[in-house]
């Protein structure tokens, strides 16, 4: 006790100490003509009891504050001073108090009047003042006695004061251990990377589950009383008891918040067991827990600290730290576990991502006061293993790339499933561009070789002196060096194809589908920029030309004018052999052509445009102008096989993929 009283012997007693008797005055209310509060006898109502006649509330606390604060200016310190006749009847009063107080249920002995628990308090502070101003002097008799007294009613009013304040705190009973499953995971499962859907990323779900009671459920009363109980006792020297208290029992409460959420411990050997689908659904629970923690635990645990210690605003501070800390370093344990698994492959991405926001939050959630420094470094510590996590994922890709170099070619020309996989991944992991952009510069600060790849793409846009050309960081590098390996590896797979036509049919989607997805992704088009759209469209143009070179090329020179005439004549030899090669030429192309595919369908339309802007014209003028020499052969029709409005509706049919086409063309 007597430690505990000399562990303040200044500070918050002595200003106290110094009030003006009439402001003190003005919030005590007990009543104390015709009460007697030596203790209520069993059957006894409290509220009967009386004190000796004859005594007035002002008069006594006015001397009362007069000798609290004589004792306080330390005047004489060799001598105590004189014990006034107004400390008996003060301490009565508290003794009386407090039996009215233990003589209530349990659960409300304060709360019922808040004027009396008000008066209360304060007459339990004049007895704090009075014990600390005294236990400075050397003592007599009388000191002693009065010391010994006071003493005994403030431990007796303190003890009642941790009493209530634990049951005020203990409300487990009505939050109730309540398990509830909100495991849903944050992103979608990422298997159709790798069909030829083109579903892409769908909205990350917010979880909108909400727990019964609203957390913590405290009413304004009970944090009212709290707050005057903890000042009481931190003024009278029970500092530590007081926070021993509050800690234990609201770690006791956020532990149930955390069971309610569907919080486990899981370790490293736990997610070793684990398959992906059941850890996926762990981190999706994981991110949701620490969600709730830093839009709700952290913000009401720490207005609650603030309400409850409005008076010790330092103390509220550290308490709060104190209980993030333990709740945080139970969460970190997860993201710690999991990056030692050493689960890289590139599906994984996205869940990572999702645990570094999550920790980012995390950390602003905890805000920035000085006490809390230790652990936002932890917590900053587990998000960098995350975010390196993250880099090697990505870099991934890379590998997948370089090491897909399969010999045999894609049937018909189609968008490799490799373009595919790539572009839906990064535009899916492109909705993450601020949060990889941090990922990305972290590592950028640690390795010097991400560092050489930023310098030398920094001079390239430097060379081009390119207003569109995009803004450089280590993401749009490692981005750019992506897009490069899949270029690279779209040429290399082209030249699998004996059939030049079919090798520029295969850059053409290839290149199509690559455009169309960065022009559909604001966040890749902004860090690939315009200059790079625009060459990838000028590449589109010339493997189109090319196209049209190798295929129709031969086709037109059949149906050249020149070469027809010997002797200044038409020769009808020739001229049938033209239509034949012809005939034999168109025939070929429809019979591969059509089995072809141009799943674009812009594209498509493009290609069948063009060819019929260049063949039908060429055809009409031929068979118009040569058709007449072979009007009168029994065999004409053997060599004017198609008519021009027949060669429009073949053109339509090619690049569909059907090999039935050819059977429904017309004779």
């Amino acid at each position: 006790m007597e430690n505990n009283l000399n562990c303040e012997k200044s500070g918050s007693f002595s200003r106290i100490g110094k009030r003006r008797s009439k402001s003190i005055s003005e919030t005590f209310s007990f009543k104390l003509d015709g009460l007697e509060p030596k203790g209520c006898d069993e059957n006894q109502n409290p509220d009967e009891l009386s004190l000796e006649p004859g005594l007035n509330l002002d008069q006594i606390l006015e001397k009362v504050d007069q000798f609290i604060e004589k004792s306080a200016s330390g005047e004489d310190k060799w001598k105590a001073p004189e014990i006034p006749n107004c400390m008996e009847p003060l301490l009565e009063m508290v003794e009386y108090r407090i039996a009215i107080y233990e003589q209530r249920e349990a659960s409300a002995k304060f709360g019922q009047n808040l004027e009396e628990d008000t008066s209360f308090f304060e007459a339990v502070r004049r007895v704090s003042m009075i014990i600390n101003n005294l236990d400075e002097f050397p003592l007599d008799s009388s000191a002693t006695a009065c010391l010994n007294r006071a003493g005994s009613v403030h431990h007796r009013a303190l003890l009642l004061s941790e009493y209530e304040f634990r049951s005020l705190l203990d409300n487990s009973k009505r939050i109730g251990n309540i398990n509830i499953d909100l495991r849903t995971p944050k992103t979608p499962k990422q298997s159709f990377f790798n069909s030829n859907q083109e579903t892409d990323r769908s909205i990350r779900p917010e979880n909108d589950h909400k727990t019964e009671d609203e957390f913590p459920s405290f009413s304004p009363e009970s944090i009212a009383t709290m707050n005057q109980i903890a000042t009481a006792m931190i003024c009278a020297g029970y500092e530590a008891e007081c926070c021993i208290v509050y800690s234990v029992l609201r770690l006791k409460a956020l532990d149930i918040e955390l069971n309610k959420q569907g919080f486990e411990n899981i370790n490293m050997d736990d997610i070793q067991r684990m398959n992906w689908e059941s850890l996926e659904g762990e981190i999706g629970n994981w991110i949701h827990i620490v969600k709730h923690c830093t839009t709700n635990l952290f913000s009401a645990e720490g207005k609650l600290c603030n309400s409850v210690f409005s008076e010790h605003p330092l103390i509220a501070r550290r308490l709060f730290c104190d209980l993030a800390t333990s709740l945080t370093v139970r969460l970190l344990n997860f993201p710690n576990a999991l990056v030692l698994t050493k689960r890289y492959s590139t599906e994984k991405l996205f869940k990572f991502l999702d645990i570094y926001e999550s920790l980012r939050d995390l950390i602003l959630g905890i805000g920035n006061d000085s006490s809390a420094q230790d652990l936002i470094f932890e917590t900053s510590v587990a998000q960098c293993r995350i975010g390196e996590a993250a880099v090697s994922i990505f870099c991934q890709l890379e590998n997948s790339i370089k090491s897909d170099n399969g010999r045999i070619p894609m049937a018909c020309g189609a968008v490799h499933p490799l373009t595919r996989y790539t572009m839906n991944y990064l535009k899916y992991a492109c909705e993450y561009k601020d949060t990889l952009e941090q990922v990305f510069q972290q590592h950028y600060d640690l390795q010097g070789s991400t560092r050489q790849n930023v310098q030398e793409q920094e001079s390239k846009n430097s060379i081009e002196n390119d207003d569109w050309s995009p803004k450089t960081s280590p993401f749009s590098v490692k981005l750019m060096m992506v897009m490069d390996l899949l270029d690279a590896n779209i040429d290399m797979k082209s030249k699998l194809y004996r059939d030049p036509a079919l090798r520029y049919i295969f850059l053409m989607n290839n290149g199509r589908y690559i455009l169309q997805k960065i022009k559909g992704s604001k966040e890749i088009y902004e860090m690939m920029g315009h200059s790079w759209s625009r060459k990838r469209t000028s590449d589109l143009r010339q493997y189109h030309k090319n196209y049209q070179r190798e295929t129709w090329s031969k086709v037109l020179q059949c149906i050249n004018h020149e070469g027809l005439q010997m002797n200044g004549k038409v020769s009808k030899a020739i001229l049938k052999e033209r239509f034949k090669s012809f005939n034999t030429l168109f025939d070929e192309i429809l019979k591969t052509q059509s089995t072809w595919v141009v799943s674009d369908e812009q594209l498509q339309s493009e290609l069948r445009v063009s060819i019929s802007a260049v063949v039908i014209p060429a055809y009409r003028s031929f068979l118009g102008r040569f058709k007449s020499y072979l009007d009168y052969s029994r065999q004409a029709e053997k060599y004017i096989k198609y008519q021009p409005e027949d060669i429009e509706g073949l053109i339509d049919q090619l690049f569909d993929g059907n090999t039935t086409s050819m059977g429904r063309r017309r004779p």
